[in-house]
């Protein structure tokens, strides 16, 4: 899919009423600061449109990014930002299910997770929630540029083993730096994308 136009459409904070979107809406989960803004700009082949920043604990809201008047992007909050309060960092955590339970149209969820580094306890816990919710995340390893060749089969293995993911899900090293990945990443959006026409 060519992304011809984005529009950050929707933004809904910890009061917010989500919307219900008729189009299909595909979500991106990750802790703070493991680049889902970078990957969103990289799919949408732009460069700073969702907005990226070095600073954890950016994205506070879940963003909905109309792609081509035919899907949604669903930026959600970035968890795991050590400097928030315990009451805030369970708001957005409730906000989180309450999207992943609530949604209609929601059909497939992306969990990144640093390839640099073991997948933490939150990690783990996203993984299992949209597990329970019925779906079955497909893992984006980000930042595979920093790390090296030989090394990126283990780290890999690393991520499933300890998400102890499903048996089957694809874990798709991706750079915003080279886009290696991004093509693969798009080839299971236009899947869900066509599936989701046939059925409504």
């Amino acid at each position: 899919m060519k992304v011809k136009s984005i529009n950050l459409e929707t933004v809904c904070g910890i009061t917010s009423r989500l919307p219900e979107n008729s189009l299909l809406e595909i979500a991106f989960a990750g802790r703070s600061n493991v680049g889902k803004s970078s990957l969103i700009n990289s799919l949408a082949e732009r460069k700073s449109y969702a907005r990226t920043s070095s600073q954890p604990g950016k994205t506070q809201t879940i963003n909905f990014y109309n792609i081509n008047e035919m899907l949604y992007f669903v930026d959600l909050p970035g968890y795991g930002y050590a400097k928030v309060s315990k009451n805030l960092v369970a708001k957005w955590g409730k906000m989180i299910n309450n999207y992943l339970e609530g949604s209609k149209t929601l059909r497939l969820v992306f969990l990144l997770v640093d390839i640099r580094h073991t997948p933490n306890s939150n990690d783990i816990q996203m993984y299992d929630w949209c597990v329970s919710y019925g779906f079955n995340p497909i893992i984006i390893a980000t930042k595979e540029d920093k790390v090296k060749r030989t090394q990126k089969a283990k780290l890999l293995q690393d991520i499933k083993k300890t998400l102890d993911v499903e048996e089957g899900t694809p874990v798709i090293p991706f750079s915003a730096v080279t886009k290696s990945g991004r093509d693969e990443i798009w080839e299971y959006i236009d899947m869900v994308y066509g599936n989701f026409k046939d059925d409504i």
